[in-house]
């Protein structure tokens, strides 16, 4: 894992293009994609049938695409720190894709750029793409741009 840590969220001004990560490694597995399932209502054969999914498209059960997104939300804080605030907060997403399935039992892990950095009222809001690749694969599992702010 290799964290990238700014000092306050003033020290982002002028970072756009700095590449943060990668993150630690994880395992997904089927007991994380059922219990997302219970949580979402979303019961899909593809996700939690694991004799059926084995004679569908992908030979296996898949993780939920936002499932995988919000696998962000986790790998972030590996990647990324920002001192000296009071407050952080999730502003949302822009241009989420979901390029490759994540098969049960791959390994994922997240790196990222930041793109934009701007004051807002009170703070500084940052647009950081987050990328969350599977091991062994050529196309990451899904590509992301997170908004955040952060207050000082």
């Amino acid at each position: 894992m290799t964290k990238t840590t700014f000092d306050s969220p003033g020290a982002l001004m002028g970072q756009e293009g700095t590449k943060i990560g990668p993150s630690d490694w994880m395992t997904i597995d089927q007991e994380r994609i059922n219990t997302f399932a219970d949580a979402t209502g979303d019961h899909q054969w593809i996700h939690v049938d694991e004799e059926k999914a084995k004679l569908g498209p992908f030979g296996t059960t898949v993780a939920h695409g936002y499932l995988t997104l919000s696998l962000a939300a986790k790998l972030m804080p590996e990647i990324i720190e920002i001192k000296g605030m009071k407050m952080g907060i999730n502003y949302g997403t822009e241009k989420t894709r979901f390029i490759n399935p994540v098969k049960v039992g791959s390994r994922v892990r997240g790196h990222g750029e930041l793109l934009e950095i701007k004051e807002v009222a009170g703070g500084y809001q940052s647009t950081l793409r987050v990328t969350i690749e599977i091991e062994g694969e050529d196309k990451p599992a899904c590509v992301v741009d997170t908004i955040s702010r952060y207050y000082p």
